[in-house]
């Protein structure tokens, strides 16, 4: 079981209520406030403890003869490789981000270990069963990326409350209390156009904050902030008269103006956290948790050993001073630029990517997983479904038949094998004359990349071929992709998993595990007919369902999560039942649950 969070507790009870004889569970989380209510194996005395071990602790004292191992680990380590994998007889993905999904989906492929993979997202759920050569993988189905803004957006004309609250997380607190800028995932740099010009003068901005940054501690220092990022960075983008013909123009903001206004204010207005605060009220909380931070980051580095990395701050929604700041910093932005301010429990929503966690909605897909689970043990994939819990005027469960692998995917429709290397020896010119022209009938064109993505070799890129695997870092537990790009009759693309042995050296040093069968890519127009469904998914749930077809509702843009609407069907509920079952058939139908 990878992931011990909101679906991973009800998922592990599950497990263990359920007869499951021995479980390992992986998951590099610590335990934080805001997951004791939905997380039910923790309470307060496990804060800041890993969630896989107190898990284990916990869910053992359900039945004392279920083996637990547990990991505080991260699944992408190399100790977790395709021979871990293969020791179990199935895999749940109890996960929260699309990276550790993907990686879980390629490691079970290569391990031919059967996935059952779940997401939730507010009252919205899904399982999915994976098998390999069988059924949709998980990125079958296309994702959408996660969102990012525009540096020229977010730094010049914001328009929504999601603008100025990305620009107080990921630039104003950054520069202050943490590392640049550029690291911001939510930030795009994409150097072109208008873009790049803003880029080019928020560098120069952030060496004018980094002269600031040498006063903190000092009584001056709320001051010196503020006036830079609210008055003369506002004063001179209103100078800009070409850029506010058609919007209307930012205001800028006076410290001493603001200060009279806010001696009125108490101390406790931050713990107001359910209505938008005043300006004076923003200000107020913007000028304490600015002295909060930069006292607590003064004594941190006072603390910090000569020669150790420099103290920072990173931004944490459960940490209430850099809550707070982020909260007062974006809502001061969104008065000088006439948009709507937040209560800081919105914006914490906001800020930390979060989608209300339901704890039934939890429940109910671990259990739906267990249920799926007992169908794979049991060598019934044909009785697996597909399943999803959506609200729309009901709580309603659907499913539907798993569909077949998708002929393009990147990730299964490959061929798979394990390549025998001893990388001290073999050079990738013996993987590509010997194994791959000679044995698998390569032509000319084709290419090899490593695990990140590197070209290690293509017809214009050989300088690689007299280097041994060593050399290329390519070793146990590594993967490469063959791509074929040959214009008729191309070969699927073939993922190698390198083993390390010391071969004879008389004998060639690299051979193939297994005889391997390559296919060929199918033709464009024989995809759409046979596979005509391109569906975007994000990292786990899905929204809503018409007649059998997934489809993309877009949730607000607040909230930078674009929700996809699922496939399957939604039964009318009747005026007299609270409970209806669809009979479409053994193991099947749609439940309808009254609220």
């Amino acid at each position: 079981m990878v992931g011990a969070g909101g679906i991973g507790c009800e998922l592990l009870k599950n497990l263990v209520l359920t007869g499951f004889g021995e479980i390992h569970v992986v998951d590099l989380d610590t335990i934080d406030l805001s997951n004791l209510n939905r997380q039910f194996l923790f309470s307060n005395e496990h804060i800041k403890k890993s969630k896989a071990l107190v898990a284990k602790e916990s869910a053992g004292r359900f039945n004392p003869n279920v083996r637990i191992e547990a990991y505080h680990d991260n699944i992408k380590d190399p100790r977790f490789n395709t021979a871990w994998f293969k020791q179990f007889e199935i895999v749940f993905n109890a996960l929260d981000n699309l990276d550790a999904r993907r990686h879980v989906n390629k490691m079970c492929l290569a391990a031919d270990v059967p996935l059952v993979e779940s997401g939730t997202t507010g009252f919205n759920g899904q399982v999915q069963v994976i098998q390999k050569g069988r059924t949709e993988c998980y990125d079958c189905v296309p994702k959408l990326p996660p969102k990012s803004f525009p540096v020229c957006t977010i730094r010049s004309t914001p328009s929504q409350p999601i603008h100025c609250i990305v620009w107080g997380k990921s630039y104003l607190f950054t520069e202050i209390f943490g590392t640049a800028e550029d690291d911001a995932p939510e930030l795009d740099h994409t150097d072109d156009g208008d873009n790049a010009r803003e880029i080019a003068t928020l560098r120069q901005e952030s060496q004018a904050l980094m002269r600031i940054r040498e006063s903190m501690g000092s009584e001056d220092f709320p001051r010196l902030v503020f006036n830079k990022v609210f008055s003369e960075d506002i004063k001179r983008l209103r100078s800009m008269e070409d850029m506010w013909k058609s919007r209307r123009a930012p205001e800028a903001l006076d410290f001493e103006m603001l200060s009279q206004e806010a001696l009125g204010v108490g101390s406790t207005v931050a713990d107001n956290d359910q209505v938008a605060w005043t300006l004076a009220e923003n200000f107020a909380v913007f000028v304490d948790s600015v002295r909060r931070l930069s006292n607590r980051l003064v004594e941190t580095r006072s603390n910090t050993d000569v020669g150790n990395a420099p103290a920072i701050f990173t931004f944490d929604k459960d940490d209430v001073d850099t809550l707070d700041f982020v909260a007062a910093s974006a809502n001061l932005r969104s008065h000088i630029f006439g948009i709507e301010t937040r209560s800081k429990f919105d914006i914490k929503q906001m800020a930390g990517n979060i989608v209300p966690a339901i704890a039934t909605t939890n429940a109910m897909t671990a259990s739906l997983c267990v249920l799926q689970g007992f169908k794979l043990l049991r060598n019934e994939l044909d009785k697996a479904k597909m399943v999803f819990l959506t609200k729309s005027t009901e709580r309603v469960i659907s499913s539907e038949p798993l569909r077949p692998p998708n002929p393009t995917c990147p990730v299964c429709s490959v061929a798979q094998t394990t390549l025998l290397v001893d990388t001290a020896r073999a050079t990738l010119n013996d993987l590509v004359e010997d194994l791959l022209r000679l044995q698998l009938g390569y032509g000319e064109e084709f290419s090899i990349m490593n695990e990140e993505g590197g070209i290690l070799y293509d017809p214009e890129e050989d300088a690689n071929l007299t280097k041994t695997f060593g050399e290329l870092g390519l070793k146990g537990d590594s993967f490469i992709t063959v791509i074929d790009e040959a214009d008729e009759e191309t070969k699927v693309n073939v993922r190698l998993s390198i083993a390390e042995k010391e071969l004879d050296k008389d004998s060639k040093p690299i051979h193939l595990s297994e005889k391997l069968k390559i296919g060929t890519k199918p033709k464009v127009a024989a995809l759409e007919e046979a596979n005509g469904h391109a569906h975007p998914a994000t990292n786990g749930a899905t929204n809503g369902a018409t007649n059998g077809k997934r489809k993309r509702d877009a949730d607000e843009a607040e909230l930078e999560h674009e929700l996809v609407t699922k496939r399957g069907k939604v039964a009318a509920k009747p005026d007299d039942d609270d409970v209806v079952v669809l009979d479409d058939g053994p193991n099947d139908g749609a439940i309808l649950i009254d609220d």
